[in-house]
């Protein structure tokens, strides 16, 4: 390896960080959509058995009532975000290093490199925010609806946002 500090391709960066966001998305979006449900089940009246009595049953009942796509449920704003995200992510890293740092070879502390991921991360919350707030309406819109009091027409990530809009303006996304 030469003593000169490699080139990083913006582009290379965003397209391996919107390839690994795409594929945590899907790998991780099943448990997401079980733990959003079981967070936000009613609460049951006394002497009623609750909606979900766990992990494995809410699993269990998604698969049976909405078959796998259920675990899917809400998917398409995360996957729509996380490109940009990361991408924004991995900019906000490192201006954060690059503000820090008194040459290019320098070697940053732990505490400075937890301050560039801070930076970071208030990158990424203005497209964050709005995506996870689109996933978690459309995770807990299931098939049986008479569990719900949430309108009717929030099946898509675009009906959902524009129901959001509509109702809150943009504050409503947030």
């Amino acid at each position: 390896m030469s003593d000169k500090a490699q080139v990083v391709s913006p582009l290379k960066n965003f397209f391996a960080g919107g390839f690994g966001g795409v594929c945590l998305v899907f790998a991780g979006h099943p448990l997401d959509t079980i733990k959003v449900r079981i967070q936000t089940q009613p609460k049951p009246t006394p002497g009623v058995p609750a909606l979900y009595s766990g992990t494995f049953d809410c699993f269990k009942k998604t698969l049976v009532n909405e078959g796998i796509r259920g675990l899917y449920k809400g998917m398409a704003a995360p996957i729509i975000g996380v490109t940009p995200m990361f991408a924004i992510c991995f900019f906000g890293f490192g201006l954060g290093k690059k503000l820090q740092q008194k040459h290019p070879e320098e070697v940053l502390t732990y505490p400075q490199l937890f301050a560039a991921g801070m930076l970071s991360g208030v990158f990424t919350t203005g497209i964050m925010a709005p995506g996870e707030r689109i996933k978690c309406l459309l995770q807990v819109r299931t098939l049986s609806l008479e569990t719900r009091s949430m309108p009717d027409p929030w099946t898509a990530p675009s009906s959902c946002t524009e129901k959001l809009e509509s109702e809150a303006s943009t504050r409503g996304l947030c």
